[in-house]
C-alpha cells in the first residue's frame, strides 16, 4: 500500500518560487493499475519522482509498506528501491551495444543476486516480453516496440511490487503501443505488482482501475472503478 499525505514541493525561493504540488493526498492499494493523467506541467512526474523516493516533498509524508520513505538514510532507501520498485521511461535506455541477456541481468548484479540463479531470472523476465529468442542478440538490432519489451524485462526480473512507467508508450506507435500496455496489465495480474502509469492519454489512463488527475499541482480528482484491462 502506498499512502500520500499532505504533499507539497517547492522549487525556487522567493519571488522565485514555483510550486509544482499542493496537498496533495491519496492512498493506492496493494496490486491496483493507477494512472497519474493531467496536463504538461501539471506535477505529474514529479509526484512519481516524491512517491518512489527519486525526489524530496517540501512538505508531507510518502508511506510505502509501511515504511516513511523519507526517514529512511540515503543508503537504505537505495536499497529499499531496488528491492521494491522498478522504472520504465519513454526514452528506452537500453544498452546498444550489449546483448539482450546483458541488458535484463544488470538490476540482478546490482542487487548481488547469486550468478547461479540469474540467468533463470533473466530468461524468465525475457520470455513474458516475448523476447525469449533475443536473448544474444544485441539490444541495438531491434525495433521501437522491442527495445520497449527489453526496458519491460529489465524492469521486472528483480519481481517488484510497484513498478512506475511514465509515458511508457510515448515513443511507440499507436499499435505497438497497445501491445506494450497490454504486457504491463498482464504482468499486474501475473506478478500482483502494483502498476502506476504517468500519462496524458485519457484513454489509456480509462483502462486502469483507480485514476488521479492533477491540476497545477492539485488533485483535482481520484477516481476507482472497475479496471478494463488492468486487475480486477
Amino acid at each position: 500500500m502506498i499512502t500520500i499525505t499532505n504533499l507539497s514541493k517547492n522549487y525556487g525561493k522567493k519571488d522565485a518560487e514555483f510550486t509544482a504540488l499542493s496537498d496533495v493526498t491519496f492512498t493506492i492499494a496493494d496490486s491496483s493499475t493507477v494512472s497519474i493523467i493531467g496536463k504538461s506541467g501539471s506535477g505529474k512526474s514529479t509526484l512519481m519522482h516524491i512517491m518512489s523516493g527519486l525526489d524530496h516533498p517540501s512538505t508531507g509524508t510518502v508511506v510505502v509498506n509501511g515504511v516513511d520513505l523519507f526517514t529512511m538514510k540515503p543508503a537504505v532507501m537505495d536499497n529499499f528501491r531496488a528491492s521494491q520498485m522498478s522504472f520504465i521511461f519513454q526514452s528506452f535506455f537500453v544498452e546498444a551495444n550489449q546483448t539482450c541477456h546483458q541488458n535484463v541481468m544488470l538490476p540482478l548484479e546490482i542487487a548481488k543476486v547469486p550468478l547461479t540463479k540469474r540467468r533463470k531470472l533473466v530468461m524468465e523476465a525475457l520470455e513474458a516480453v516475448e523476447l525469449g529468442e533475443k536473448a544474444s542478440n544485441l539490444a541495438g538490432s531491434l525495433s521501437g516496440g522491442q527495445k520497449q519489451r527489453l526496458a519491460i524485462a529489465r524492469a521486472i526480473v528483480n519481481k517488484p511490487s510497484i513498478l512506475f512507467a511514465d509515458e511508457p508508450t510515448g515513443n511507440l506507435d499507436s499499435t505497438t503501443g497497445e501491445k506494450i500496455m497490454s504486457i504491463l496489465f498482464d504482468l499486474n495480474k501475473r506478478l500482483g505488482c502494483t502498476l502506476i502509469l504517468v500519462t496524458h492519454d485519457a484513454d489509456l489512463a480509462r483502462q486502469c482501475g483507480m485514476r488521479i488527475s492533477l491540476k497545477d499541482g492539485r488533485v483535482a480528482s481520484v477516481e476507482t472503478v472497475p479496471a478494463k484491462k488492468g486487475q480486477q
